[in-house]
């Protein structure tokens, strides 16, 4: 099999030859030939320039070559500000929104999924140029945040210590949390689209601020803005769902339309797994600070534990349970993906 038909293979829950790998934020800061761009050019120039982006997406690619899949370099946050609320970094750490969306005007100033496809073209232009790169030989990944985690920053004007403005929004204010997240379902789905038809084999939703809602409130705040997503979008894509701090609600998010689920890495793929049946790939689930170790034998070890916990399961995809960290050692990556490579089903 190619990865990419390996790839694709376990995302329909078949049987293949071995466990397809790939890792969240695989094209980042722990490599040094993205270290090496970076000091040319910011984030944002990185993101908003095809040639760069597309450049980023397959530096992990060309480094290892048993990743069956590429992500596309971008950031969520194209979303709000494709809209019309714009982001950046603050010197400190974190994100900060151009301003805090905190009023029923600011809301309607905001743009339409319509205007999305044009003002995010640049993502548009560097999937075309990795998919032509890559060939049929590797999969190809798009990307957006969840509606809920967009909101969050937006309502809260960048990362914050605590969330509590969107919970407000959402208790005090219902009709205006309701027009919001139907404004960012909408252009979640318009981004999405345009990416499956620039070249993307399957896309992901971070729900990665899922974590904030409670058991009970994780369906209305967010799930079935999710939902409104993938039904919008072509039924023979798959779409897998990273929801931090929610996999044990596998069996409403395989209701909501996604084939994939992304187990962080707090939870055991096997105990998932009795929950999902077998009718919802997992993606999963490694601690990525085993990946800042040095020691060889701890990482194989580690990597051996998830694979032997899902043996004989099809519908399985290797991942990190969280993005890779800056302080990751490509040497230990390349580790954990000869480990899973070294066993043929």
């Amino acid at each position: 099999m190619t990865s990419r038909e390996r790839f694709l293979a376990a995302c329909r829950c078949e049987r293949v030859d071995r466990v397809p790998a790939w890792v969240m934020r695989q094209a980042g800061r722990y490599l040094p030939e993205y270290r090496a761009l970076k000091a040319k050019y910011d984030f944002l120039t990185l993101v908003r320039t095809p040639e760069l982006a597309a450049e980023v997406t397959l530096q992990p690619a060309l480094r290892f070559a048993k990743l069956d899949a590429a992500i596309l370099f971008s950031d969520i946050l194209t979303i709000p500000e494709a809209l019309g609320q714009g982001y950046s970094f603050r010197e400190s750490g974190g994100i900060a929104m151009d301003f805090t969306l905190d009023s029923e005007e600011k809301l309607a100033a905001l743009g339409s999924a319509a205007d999305v496809p044009a003002r995010l073209d640049y993502m548009a232009q560097a999937m075309r140029l990795v998919r032509a790169e890559l060939g049929e030989e590797r999969a190809l990944l798009g990307f957006a945040g969840s509606p809920w985690t967009l909101a969050v920053y937006m309502v809260e004007g960048g990362s914050a210590k605590q969330f509590y403005k969107i919970k407000c929004l959402a208790a005090e204010h219902p009709a205006l949390f309701d027009a919001l997240m139907e404004k960012l379902a909408d252009a979640v789905a318009a981004s999405l689209r345009m990416q499956i038809e620039a070249g993307a084999d399957a896309v992901q939703i971070f729900d990665s601020w899922a974590s904030l809602c409670s058991a009970g409130e994780y369906e209305k705040l967010s799930l079935r803005w999710i939902r409104k997503i993938i039904s919008a979008l072509p039924g023979n894509v798959p779409v897998i769902v990273f929801a931090k701090g929610m996999s044990h609600f596998a069996l409403q998010i395989a209701g909501a339309g996604a084939r994939v689920l992304g187990v962080d890495w707090t939870h055991k793929l096997s105990g998932i797994r009795e929950l999902a049946g077998t009718r919802l790939a997992l993606q999963g689930n490694l601690d990525p600070t085993v990946l800042n170790l040095s020691d060889e034998k701890i990482v194989r070890e580690r990597t051996r534990e998830i694979l032997d916990d899902m043996r004989g399961e099809n519908g399985f995809i290797f991942n990190l349970g969280h993005g890779i960290l800056p302080e990751a050692k490509p040497e230990s990556v390349a580790v954990m993906l000869d480990e899973i490579c070294s066993e043929a089903r």
